[in-house]
């Protein structure tokens, strides 16, 4: 909030007024995962643009078959507790045109070849979403 008297304003205005969004996700598991999709699909709704970086074994989040993550089977609760699945998210992230991008040192500890990813996922390395990560506010899972 700013702060009329002192002109100062909050940690809260500078997250407001940054906009766009870059996350990276390291993790493999499937609850960080699923939340880096809560994130950008949130973003991307509210008009924000989202670089999406999947790097170690987080890069099974963007293959085709995503059941390389830990802990899928939580995918069954959340659908049974009304919560978006891991697949609608995704499909709502690709829709609402995310920038996906996959790490490619994270495609080789995992085996995965380019072929493994979405149509819409690009590889690259880190340097790319540094550029890209500039100037946004970057989220680390």
């Amino acid at each position: 909030m700013s702060d009329a008297v002192n002109g100062t304003t909050s940690a809260c205005d500078n997250a407001s007024a940054s906009g766009d969004l870059a996350i990276l996700l390291l993790d493999g598991g499937y609850e960080r995962a699923h939340y880096a999709l809560v994130l950008a699909a949130s973003g991307l709704a509210l008009g924000r643009s989202v670089v999406l970086f999947a790097a170690g074994r987080g890069v099974h989040a963007l293959a085709r078959d995503w059941q390389g993550l830990r802990d899928v089977r939580q995918d069954a609760e959340m659908a049974a507790r009304g919560v978006a699945t891991f697949a609608t998210l995704r499909d709502a992230v690709v829709e609402l045109e995310c920038t996906l991008l996959a790490c490619e040192a994270g495609l080789r500890l995992c085996g995965l070849g380019h072929e493994a990813l979405l149509p819409s996922v690009r590889v690259a390395g880190v340097p790319t979403f540094l550029d890209a990560a500039r100037g946004r506010q970057v989220i680390t899972l």
